[in-house]
This record gives C-alpha cells, structure tokens and sequence, in this order.
C-alpha cells in the first residue's frame, strides 16, 4: 500500500501564540541507569488497535535503543501524572511517584520547538480523524477536506489535545505513521509518539492532565545509556 501524499510531515499546525506560561531558564535534570532495552510490552493494545496496526502502510521502524521506552529516574519537581516534553533531547516523560518517569522517544517538529509552556490535555480521543487546517491546504495542494482515522492518518492511534485558557492551542501530542523519524526533528508537526508508545501513554492520561513543554535550549542531550525498558503496572 502506497503511502499518502499528506504523510510526509504533517500533522495539526500549533499556535505558539496560544501557550500560558513560557519557561525559560528550566534544565530538565533527569537521569537514567543502566539495564538492557527489551521489546515494549502490548497490554494496551486493545482488539482494534492490533487489527488497525497489522494494516499499517509502514514497515516496523526499528527504534534507537535510547528512544525506546524506558523507566528512568527524574529529578525535576513535577506531580506524579504530568507529562514534560523535552523538545531539544526529543524526549517525552510520564512523571511517576518516587523520583521515577517513563520516558518515551518522539518526533518533533519546527513548530513543536517554537512552542514551550504549560497546557492542559482538553480532549482525547482513539484513532482520531484529522482535517488539515486552512493554512495546511494553502502549503500542501491536493489534500482531502478530512482524513477518516486509520493507519495511514498522520495522527496515528491516538492523540491528546492540548488546551489552554479552555482554548485549543492546535497542539497534539499523537501517534505516527512515520515511526522511522522517532528521535529526530522534521520539517513540521507536533509531538509524535509510536503508535505503540502513545497507546500506552494514553492508557495512563486522563482529561485536565496537566503537560509542561520546556523552552528550546533548556533541556539537554539525550542520555544515550541506560534505563529499565517501561512495563505495565509501573505507575
């Protein structure tokens, strides 16, 4: 199956316009230690989810090892259940109780890393649909008016909407149909998770969860050693 003409890049246009707060000065100030990664476990996935990715258009992306999904320890001051995304480490952490996150590799995009501050997730939902907004019509000619959801929508198998002052700020934290592109930077888009990966992270987010974006260039590299691959039941 041929891949779409809207995949290449693209997902919802974010407004840095909309953000509440922006944070400057922030390092991120977690760490990790060593264990081996192993396969993500698939207890998220639910019936549909397992018949929907065996249609995938994409061959399975093999994942940097320090991209995968892993248990590390954080340092940083957040509640228990806030999602932090580190656009310059290409990083998304799970904040747990005891010091602890997940942490999952993701995709970021031009826009991703102009927008930093603190939202609320607004809505969820599970294979969402997607409708290229106008500007989106007026870069990419020849787009539908909306993308049903699916495997080859670039929204992937879920998506959380993030919100501000009750205002949806078009950014999304979702899943990909360009799983090869996890752990780097591309043209645009939001934050991008496996689709695996996102399952999971929704299967542990609730509406109002509060997500800090740190500003470009108060994060840090991305620690290439070490950590517990992530499991079920860590939270």
């Amino acid at each position: 199956m041929s891949r779409p003409k809207y995949r290449n890049g693209m997902g919802p246009v974010m407004i840095p316009k909309a953000i509440v707060v922006v944070l400057a000065g922030l390092s991120l100030g977690a760490c990790v230690t060593a264990a081996t990664p192993e396969p993500a476990p698939e207890a998220t996935l639910k019936p549909r989810d397992r018949e929907l990715l065996a249609r995938a258009p994409y061959q399975k992306a093999s994942i940097p090892a320090p991209y995968q999904r892993h248990i590390v320890d954080y340092h940083r001051n957040e509640t228990p259940g806030t999602i932090v995304v580190d656009s310059d480490a290409r990083f998304l952490y799970f904040v747990l109780p005891n010091k602890k996150a997940i942490r999952y590799g993701v995709t970021v995009g031009e826009e991703a890393l102009a927008f930093s501050g603190i939202a609320k997730v607004g809505n969820m939902a599970e294979w969402p649909g997607w409708t290229p907004t106008p500007d989106i019509h007026k870069r990419i000619e020849g787009l539908p008016a909306h993308v049903a959801g699916g495997p080859e929508n670039p929204l992937g198998a879920r998506a959380l909407y993030l919100y501000a002052n009750g205002k949806d700020t078009l950014y999304r934290i979702h899943g990909t149909n360009q799983p090869e592109y996890i752990g780097t930077a591309i043209s645009s888009g939001c934050i991008r998770l496996t689709n695996e990966d996102v399952i999971d992270l929704y299967s542990r987010v609730k509406t109002g969860t509060t997500v800090v974006v740190l500003a470009p260039g108060t994060g840090q590299p991305s620690p290439m050693s070490g950590a517990k691959v992530a499991g079920l039941g860590n939270n």
